[in-house]
């Protein structure tokens, strides 16, 4: 579990969050590498830096991105054959170059949401459906927010801890320890955040939950069999982890869909926390309640369907003897 590497205010009181990070803190962080200074400097820069600028570099971003960085073009390409066959292959060219232009903009903006003031991330990040979260914590109710894999998933996490309260969350640790530094330093920036490693960090989770923590839960990445189940996803067999379904139901848990999606015209981000989930799982088994939540991902995705995260391998896992679809 990583550490929390800058003083924060009272967890308590929204009013009290810190509207800059400390001094201290970021200077610890540009004094790990000369690429931590970089990215933090870029990082600072673009917090700065004036609205429609940003627009403007995320859209170069984004055509550069589609142009350059192949592997993942790749990616998104069969996903995106495999998911909406119905399309015609220009209509697919047009979402794949739609989902580079606000993934691009999602990495700009997280200099406003890790090293920007409050008032910048209020005006940037609107939350509609916010009493629905409010109301489960009045009843004393354990919370898990479900955020699916949208472009806007740490523009949601930003503008939610904002207001707080107390929160915990898994974590999948950056490859890069640099860059691992500073995305563990943005997320956990507002309130307590207790970012959780994925890799032996469930009974972590379970105390933060017994404790009546609410847990903020991606619930469609591919992390293989462990904890899975195959379930239709686009009508195509998609390894899905059963936890949410399980932590649900050991917890008794009130699950609120948590979603956020781009508007290209404001350049704003609009997050919805949704009414909770209706009898979920139950009386149905851990499979059949994780295939109801892929149908719901799939209704959601088809809302603003250039938003999803279409560069992660999806369907990377595959029933035995099938061929992953990303093997050239």
């Amino acid at each position: 579990m990583p550490r929390r590497i800058y003083a924060m205010n009272s967890p308590h009181s929204p009013n009290n969050a810190p509207d800059r990070l400390t001094p201290e803190a970021i200077s610890k962080i540009k004094q790990r590498s000369i690429k931590s200074w970089l990215l933090v400097s870029t990082f600072e820069l673009l917090a700065v830096t004036p609205h429609p600028i940003r627009q403007r570099l995320g859209a170069f971003l984004g055509l550069i991105g589609r142009i350059f960085i192949s592997r993942r073009r790749n990616i998104v390409q069969k996903n995106l054959a495999l998911c909406f066959p119905e399309k015609t292959a220009v209509e697919r060219q047009q979402l794949l170059a739609l989902h580079f232009r606000a993934l691009a903009q999602s990495i700009v903006d997280r200099g406003v949401l890790w090293f920007g003031t409050p008032a910048q991330i209020r005006a940037l990040v609107h939350v509609k459906g916010r009493h629905h979260a409010d109301e489960a914590l009045r009843k004393n109710s354990r919370l898990m927010l479900l955020a699916p894999h949208f472009i806007g998933l740490d523009a949601a996490a930003s503008r939610l801890t904002l207001d707080g309260p107390r929160g915990a969350t898994l974590y999948s640790a950056q490859s890069n320890p640099d860059v691992d530094a500073i995305v563990r330093l943005g997320r956990g920036r507002f309130h307590e955040v207790n970012l959780i490693h994925r890799r032996g960090g469930i009974r972590t989770l379970l105390r933060e939950i017994e404790q009546g923590t609410p847990i903020y839960y991606l619930p469609d990445m591919d992390f293989g069999m462990r904890g899975a189940v195959f379930a239709p996803f686009f009508g195509i067999a998609a390894a899905t982890q059963t936890a949410p379904a399980h932590l649900a139901q050991q917890f008794n848990m009130t699950v609120l869909p948590v979603l956020c999606f781009w508007n290209p015209k404001t350049g704003h981000y609009h997050t919805e926390c949704l009414p909770a989930l209706v009898d979920f799982p139950g009386q149905d088994d851990m499979a059949r309640a994780t295939a109801r939540l892929n149908v719901l991902l799939e209704q959601w995705v088809r809302q603003h369907p250039e938003q999803y995260y279409w560069v992660h391998r999806r369907f990377k896992t595959r029933p035995t003897g099938e061929k992953s679809p990303y093997t050239l």
